[in-house]
């Protein structure tokens, strides 16, 4: 299972250089965090194929940043396996029901925690699909990185270009400015929030063939959607 990417969170150094060395000696890429907010940043950055996160974090805690992954849908597929000393069955049970994949015990060995971590790799493992995506006449093709409405070439920026990828990808929920900074600029990107507004309004003059800039609609308080449905844009 080569090329996959797992993000190590725990606060201690000693264990993060123990988890690195046996990661990458099964051949595994490895980022480090040493706290939740730095781990965040990474995971909106990198998009890491799995999280060994630490149940005691300094700040925030890893449950809390487990369940803040899982309620957000540009994060909720990414598998987590809890680290933790706790070893009482409620804090397994609590850990599981916020949607970690697995839960192992310090101390483990290193080749219990690479087994376990194949096997959850290989449960959640989805082949990213790299298929065009079409909607109407709007056709954006990942693979060649164009976009055509009516097999016409549309012309836009590649922050525009990542915009309309994000939106086609999940289409019909409202986002707000802060949140596509996020997940189309990145977690480490600091820019004003209504940069947000002439990207959109860029993106909405290339797709304005046929008029299929309405379907990126304003919600009024709240932010912006993808969607197919009529609204009135405000």
């Amino acid at each position: 299972m080569p090329d996959k990417t797992i993000l190590i969170v725990d606060d201690e150094a000693p264990i993060r250089d123990m988890l690195r060395v046996a990661l990458e000696m099964a051949e595994y890429n490895c980022l480090e965090a040493e706290d939740a907010q730095q781990a965040h940043s990474l995971i909106i950055d990198e998009k890491p194929d799995l999280i060994l996160l630490d149940w005691m974090l300094p700040g925030t805690s890893g449950i809390e940043l487990a369940r803040r992954l899982k309620r957000e849908d540009v994060t909720s597929e990414i598998p987590i396996i809890m680290l933790t000393a706790k070893g009482e069955e409620d804090n397994k049970i609590q850990g599981l029901e916020v949607g970690a994949d697995d839960y192992i015990t310090k101390p483990f060995s290193p080749r219990e925690l690479v087994a376990r971590l194949k096997a959850v790799l290989r449960r959640t493992d989805n082949t990213t699909d790299n298929s065009p995506i079409v909607v109407d006449s709007l056709c954006l093709d990942p693979t060649s990185h164009r976009v055509t409405i009516d097999d016409q070439p549309v012309q836009m920026g590649p922050t525009e270009y990542r915009l309309l990828e994000f939106f086609l990808t999940h289409q019909e929920r409202v986002y707000s400015r802060s949140q596509l900074l996020d997940h189309v600029w990145g977690g480490n990107v600091y820019v004003e929030e209504r940069t947000v507004d002439v990207h959109i309004r860029r993106l909405r003059k290339a797709l304005t063939h046929e008029g299929h800039d309405r379907y990126i609609q304003t919600v009024r308080g709240a932010g912006y959607r993808f969607s197919t449905k009529v609204s009135i844009r405000a």
